[in-house]
């Protein structure tokens, strides 16, 4: 049995984009997202972050490849070919009563943002939840002032479905959520699929 203390994180794939790679964490990424995650400059100004024990992490880490409702980070975001640590992606099940995954994503490093990677990145993850789970739709939210992130989101065929008011508390605050939807046909090509 493993030490408790110390658990394994479990091994997923690797996906490859023309300049990002995506990996699944692993036990020396801990201190580094541990960092990120408790970073308000990292995540703000667009979410809330939440300190965490780095246990709970670790923790989270572990569990989250059979947990699709965890919001733990399921990738690294590297930048090739040095495989320099930009930021994060994930997906979770924000509706268990409906078939559908939520992605989200951060590029932590703010020298780093505004250059097609975060879009990179979520297209690599978006084609891996296609692929490998029967979804008929994958989803993200966005706050409706993150001008950056509904670009990406745009960019990458999600339509705007709705708007969730008030929904986000984050910086003393209240903030409307804009809600994003990509279905498998749209992401396929395929409108008869």
């Amino acid at each position: 049995m493993a030490d408790p203390a110390h658990l394994p994180i479990p091994r997923r794939g690797t996906l490859e984009g023309p300049r990002i790679r995506l990996r699944p964490p692993e036990p020396g990424d801990l201190s580094l997202l541990f960092r990120w995650l408790n970073d308000p400059e990292a995540i703000a100004p667009w979410d809330r972050f939440e300190v965490e024990s780095y246990r709970a992490l670790e923790e989270a880490l572990h569990h989250a490849p059979e947990d699709d409702l965890s919001l733990a980070p399921r990738f690294l975001m590297l930048r090739k070919p040095e495989d320099v640590p930009i930021g994060v992606v994930g997906y979770f099940s924000s509706y268990r009563a409906l078939d559908t995954m939520d992605v989200w994503y951060a590029i932590t490093l703010r020298d780093q943002r505004g250059q097609g990677l975060g879009s990179e990145a979520v297209e690599l993850l978006v084609d891996y939840l296609f692929s490998h789970r029967m979804l008929e739709r994958v989803g993200a939210t966005t706050d409706v002032e993150n001008p950056a992130s509904v670009r990406l989101l745009e960019k990458l065929g999600f339509r705007r479905e709705g708007t969730l008011r008030r929904a986000l508390f984050h910086h003393g605050t209240w903030h409307d959520v804009a809600v994003f939807g990509r279905t498998r046909s749209e992401w396929s090509g395929d409108p008869g699929h």
